[in-house]
C-alpha cells in the first residue's frame, strides 16, 4: 500500500514557509509532503484573487496520482473543503484550528458564527482591498506560545491578504474522504467555541493543547496527530 502525500495548505497571511518545522519533522519520519502558496496571500496579488484561485493552485499542485491527505490551517480549512472533491486519490482530510464552511458560506461568515472578538480581530487592519496584521498584535494572536525567536521570524513573513478571498463562497460538494479536526484549545485566533462547531462538521476530532499555530509551538505532536 503506498504511503499517501501530505498536502500543506497555509491560512491566511502566511505561506508554505509555515510549515518549517513541521516538515522537518515529516523529513525525519520519512514522510513525504507538499506545501502550497495560496496566490491570495502574496504581497501585489491581484485583489480579486479569491477563495477559487486559491482551490484551484491547490488542485494544480495535486496531481501526483497516488494517495493524499489535504491538510488546512484556519483559513485554509476552507480552501480545502473547496477544492477537495476535485483531488483524485484523497484519502483524508484534516483541519487544524481551521474554518469548515457549508455549501455558501465564505470564510468571512463562517467566523462569525460565533461573536466573540479574539486577539487576531484586533490585529487586523485595512488596506485598501487588503487585510495586513498588526505585527506586534499578531504575535499575541497567531504565535503566543511559539519560542520568542520563532515567534518573531514569522511575524516578519506575514503578507497582505485580499479581503475577496475571506469573502469567496464555497461552491463545492461534501468529499467523500474521512475528516480529521484537530481543536487547539489555548487559540486566540480561532476561537475555541467556535472550533467546536467546527467539529460537528468532521468524521474525528483531536485536541492540541496549544495556540493557534501548533506547527511551530509543538511540531513533534501535530505530525503525532496528523499520521494517527
Amino acid at each position: 500500500m503506498t504511503s499517501p502525500t501530505y498536502l500543506l495548505v497555509h491560512g491566511g497571511w502566511s505561506g508554505a514557509w509555515c510549515w518549517r518545522d513541521l516538515t522537518a519533522e515529516f523529513d525525519r519520519r520519512g514522510v513525504a509532503w507538499l506545501a502550497v502558496d495560496l496566490p491570495s496571500s502574496k504581497n501585489g496579488a491581484d485583489p480579486l484573487t479569491g477563495l477559487g484561485d486559491d482551490a484551484d493552485a491547490v488542485a494544480a499542485l495535486a496531481t501526483l496520482g497516488g494517495p493524499i491527505v489535504l491538510v488546512g490551517h484556519s483559513y485554509g480549512g476552507a480552501v480545502i473543503t473547496e477544492v477537495a472533491p476535485r483531488i483524485a486519490g484523497l484519502e483524508r482530510i484534516v483541519y487544524i484550528a481551521a474554518l469548515v464552511p457549508g455549501l455558501g458560506q465564505s470564510a468571512t461568515a463562517t467566523s462569525r458564527e460565533v461573536r466573540v472578538k479574539t486577539k487576531l480581530d484586533e490585529a487586523i487592519e485595512v488596506e485598501g482591498e487588503y487585510l495586513r496584521l498588526n505585527p506586534d498584535l499578531a504575535i499575541a494572536a497567531l504565535y503566543d506560545d511559539c519560542m520568542p525567536d520563532v515567534a518573531k521570524w514569522a511575524a516578519s513573513h506575514l503578507s497582505t491578504q485580499t479581503i475577496a478571498s475571506f469573502r469567496g463562497e464555497r461552491t463545492s460538494r461534501d468529499s467523500s474522504a474521512r475528516s480529521l479536526y484537530i481543536r487547539c484549545s489555548k487559540d486566540h485566533a480561532i476561537d475555541p467555541t467556535l472550533q467546536e462547531i467546527m467539529t460537528t462538521r468532521c468524521d474525528e476530532v483531536a485536541t492540541l493543547d496549544s495556540g493557534h499555530s501548533p506547527f511551530f509551538s509543538h511540531p513533534a505532536l501535530l505530525c503525532d496527530a496528523l499520521l494517527s
